[in-house]
């Protein structure tokens, strides 16, 4: 743990070409007036994009991140928008994180590899709660962002087979341009729902 610790503060500190998008996962920005409010939680936090907009939408956000670099940077930044009052940001490496069972009605994670920790964050979800899950892919096409090591990227379904038990309400797999470059992400949102007659959101495109 005090390894990824330093690792990540040194990469927030002296990697200049290290930069962070600012804006939300964009399927949580277009879907937040549909989504359950009540508590959040954003997992590998970075600088808190997720979570300052969630916390901006009204949720109270617990934001977890190793880095402490990364966590002073989402404080500043919620304290300049002025929402630092509704984010609770939690210095703990994820895979030692005590996630709460069936406490979170909106959960994000943003480019972090957490496969292996899925079972955990989806028994942190309400009943209803929603997964916004968005990481980088391995691709034949020229990817100027992600990681340089496929051992970082998803493969193909990956993340849908991963979350199968979830009611999947949108899963995409594709190339998409900005932010400096061209990334290849998966992007899933699901729903901790069972049965078989359930209530979906109206599709707007």
């Amino acid at each position: 743990m005090t390894d990824d610790r330093e690792r990540w503060n040194e990469k927030y500190s002296t990697d200049e070409a290290f930069e962070l998008p600012d804006d939300p996962i964009p399927a949580l920005e277009r879907r937040i007036d549909s989504l359950p409010t009540g508590r959040a939680l954003d997992v590998a936090t970075g600088t808190g994009r997720n979570a300052r907009f969630l916390a901006g939408n009204g949720y109270v956000v617990d934001a977890v991140d190793v880095a402490d670099e990364a966590l002073a940077r989402a404080a500043s930044a919620a304290e300049a928008e002025g929402v630092d009052g509704d984010v609770t940001w939690i210095r703990a490496d994820v895979a030692d994180f005590e996630f709460e069972r069936s406490a979170y009605d909106v959960i994000t994670v943003g480019f972090f590899a957490a496969l292996e920790l899925l079972p955990d964050i989806k028994e942190a979800l309400a009943p209803g709660g929603v997964l916004i899950y968005e990481h980088h892919l391995r691709s034949s096409d020229p990817i100027d962002i992600g990681p340089s090591n496929d051992r970082y990227r998803f493969r193909a379904n990956d993340l849908l087979r991963a979350c199968l038990d979830l009611t999947i309400l949108e899963y995409r797999e594709r190339t998409r341009d900005g932010d400096g470059g061209t990334q290849a992400v998966a992007t899933l949102v699901g729903r901790h729902s069972a049965g078989g007659r359930q209530s979906y959101p109206r599709a707007t495109g």
